[in-house]
């Protein structure tokens, strides 16, 4: 057997190495139906102008991105998608959220909102931070 190094992922291989992961995991894992969840806020031309991007998963709602167009910003329109997330999430039995943010993101937005920091990977990329919250819906 050889190892295989490279920087150009296919999608066939990724497919085949996520397809095992998930034969092992799917035995395993209590809660087998994680839910997409997708919030917009939308222009009356269909365009999008912000948006929440996620899935609830179990107990757990996990934001993946969260992004407001930069002229709308300041209006509470993050709050309002964020909010908007963990009702729906609670809505279907979540007790927890979770996301991460950099520290030229939204740290001090997150913990208006009340996550708390339970982890921050230092020097990430190079210079900066990357911090993963939690909080209880």
């Amino acid at each position: 057997m050889n190892f295989e190094i490279t920087d150009k992922i296919k999608e066939q291989d990724e497919e085949i190495i996520y397809q095992g992961l998930l034969n092992y995991n799917l035995p395993r894992i209590e809660d087998k139906n994680p839910r997409d969840l997708g919030i917009y806020l939308q222009e009356e031309t269909g365009e999008k102008a912000g948006g929440l991007i996620g899935n609830t998963h179990g107990n757990w709602l996990f934001v993946k991105y969260l992004w407001v167009r930069e002229d709308l910003r300041g209006q509470n329109i993050g709050s309002k998608l964020l909010n908007q997330a963990e009702e729906t999430a609670k809505e279907r039995g979540c007790r927890y959220a979770f996301l991460d943010t950099f520290s030229f993101q939204a740290p001090a937005f997150y913990e208006k909102h009340g996550y708390k920091s339970v982890f921050a990977l230092e020097e990430y990329p190079v210079t900066g931070k990357r911090y993963y919250f939690t909080k209880t819906l």
